[in-house]
């Protein structure tokens, strides 16, 4: 059996950020989705576009970009990456919000934390644009469902 070893932590056990010097830069790409439950009331008004904030979809999907851009920031052992593209999708159903964001960069190391930080941040607008309607709106399964690139190459979740 080998020993295991946790990449983010140095010999003395302390926390570091991994040197990706040695990786090949590839085109990496992640996709994460979340959803945010809201009440038939909530859902109704971002329908029917009478949210009191405005254009809780649209001021989302911004926020979603923004969140993926500012990951290194936010994550403590994350690299700054080139990123060269960002999508984010609201989609409204009857209980609330489904959230999915796509991440693009042509870099040494993945876009998964930028994807998830995406649907969390755009999810988090979402609560604070519906606050005023629905005070229970929740966030639930925040996950990475897809991703390409690097050594490890494709994978999605079944």
């Amino acid at each position: 059996m080998t020993e295991q070893r946790f990449t983010h932590l140095n010999d003395a056990g302390e926390a570091r950020m991994v040197d990706v010097s040695d990786k090949a830069e590839t085109v990496r790409q992640a996709t994460a989705e979340a959803t945010v439950l809201l009440s038939a009331d909530c859902v109704e008004a971002l329908r029917d576009g009478s949210v009191p904030k405005g254009d809780a979809l649209s001021v989302a999907r911004i926020a979603g970009i923004a969140g993926a851009k500012q990951t290194p920031s936010l994550i403590p052992l994350c690299h700054p990456l080139p990123i060269t593209g960002v999508e984010v999708d609201l989609d409204v159903f009857d209980s609330g919000v489904h959230v999915v964001a796509t991440v693009r960069t042509t870099g040494r190391t993945g876009v998964e934390m930028e994807a998830l930080t995406a649907v969390s941040v755009a999810g988090l607008t979402v609560i604070d644009m519906v606050k005023a309607i629905d005070r229970t709106a929740t966030i639930t399964d925040v996950r990475v469902t897809a991703k390409s690139g690097g050594r490890r190459g494709s994978w999605s979740r079944s």
